[in-house]
């Protein structure tokens, strides 16, 4: 506050002799200072912002905007209703199967909505495509035990995943434990995608995996959208999710939904137990780790590349956790748009091919002799 008071009485200063603005000498010998000075305010009143928006009562809010959105819509009331809607948000109604306004019975059947059959085609010559529509915030490799949401902006893999006890292999980092390969070239990555209000809402399996473990962690209803998850850091650790830990035919894979303000449930098809949404007695940030229900998946199931995994009563977002070789390369940019299907990223020096499900699920079945050699 010192700081940005004696910059604007200097620049008054000169305003008054007619003078251009230019910095005064103490800002010139002692600009680190200075600059240390406004970091410190951007600090401190990013921090108070979150503490005043975590202090909101958003399951609140979230569960009346579901209740609120399972109510019936006058038929003659729906085209104006959804019309305003999707001018807003930019929805593409040609894509949805039915594209009639008047066939949806409810503002959460209309949020999501189905596309129709040749709307989101799967690419077949790749073996990692988008599980959703949305906007890519963030991909990459995850070298370390912190990992960015956004840019700057990193949160615990571990306090996202919860404690590895799905492995007893034994590794000082949690990004090394996760691993099922033992090769150094074998490498964690992940992929963020933010599903907008105006997105399509019903999110895919983005490769043939096996998932084997579901733990639901009954956390916060925080805004996922890029501009919050860009100034509270952890925000994808502190916000309710149900996470799915697997494997692929490269090793570890993990599929998460992120729960969101106004994500009335998070749906998942194969997984009725999963209960979102719920009444929880903490406070904002409070929630550790530990604090997660966990379930065992069937152990012959396997979700197909495209195969239908749930829905969103709302937008929020998608994070992919995975192995794969050092060759595997995204082809993204932040920002980007992506839709369903769409290839992510390839695998240099290799030509991809249409896969053989039966040959990938046995690639999948052997990764469990591999880690059993590596413990």
């Amino acid at each position: 506050m010192v700081v940005a008071a004696k910059w604007h009485l200097h620049n008054r200063e000169l305003d008054k002799k007619g003078l251009p603005r230019t910095a005064a000498k103490w800002q010139v010998s002692n600009g680190s200072a200075a600059r240390c000075g406004v970091e410190w305010l951007k600090r401190y009143l990013y921090g108070l912002q979150a503490k005043m928006y975590c202090s909101l009562p958003l399951r609140l809010m979230s569960r009346c905007w579901g209740w609120m959105a399972d109510r019936r819509v006058p038929k003659p009331v729906r085209p104006m209703l959804y019309g305003l809607y999707s001018n807003t948000f930019g929805v593409k109604m040609e894509e949805a199967a039915p594209d009639n306004f008047k066939e949806y019975r409810s503002l959460g059947e209309f949020f999501t909505r189905p596309l129709k059959e040749d709307a989101r085609p799967i690419d077949p010559k790749t073996s990692f495509v988008s599980p959703c529509d949305g906007r890519i915030l963030h991909f990459g490799a995850a070298n370390s035990n912190l990992i960015e949401q956004v840019k700057g902006v990193s949160y615990s893999l571990e306090a996202f995943l919860g404690p590895p006890t799905w492995t007893t292999k034994d590794a000082p980092e949690m990004v090394e434990k996760v691993k099922k390969n033992a090769s150094p070239d074998s490498v964690l990555y992940q992929c963020v995608i933010y599903l907008a209000p105006g997105d399509y809402h019903r999110f895919h399996s983005p490769t043939l995996w096996k998932p084997e473990l579901r733990r639901h962690f009954s956390g916060e209803l925080l805004s996922v959208s890029p501009k919050i998850a860009g100034w509270i850091p952890g925000l994808f650790c502190l916000n309710e999710r149900a996470v799915y830990i697997g494997k692929w035919k490269h090793g570890f894979f993990s599929y998460t939904a992120v729960g969101a303000t106004n994500v009335g449930s998070v749906e998942i098809f194969m997984d009725d137990k999963l209960k979102t949404n719920k009444w929880v007695g903490l406070a904002c940030g409070s929630h550790k780790h530990k604090e997660y229900d966990e379930l065992e998946m069937p152990a012959d199931k396997y979700l197909e590349k495209g195969e239908l995994v749930g829905q969103f009563r709302m937008g929020s977002t998608i994070v992919l956790i995975f192995e794969a070789p050092k060759e595997f390369k995204f082809n993204l940019f932040p920002g980007q748009r992506v839709k369903v299907g769409e290839r992510l990223g390839t695998f240099e020096g290799t030509e991809e091919a249409v896969e053989n499900p039966e040959e990938v699920k046995r690639a999948i079945q052997s990764l469990d002799a591999v880690e059993a050699v590596t413990v």
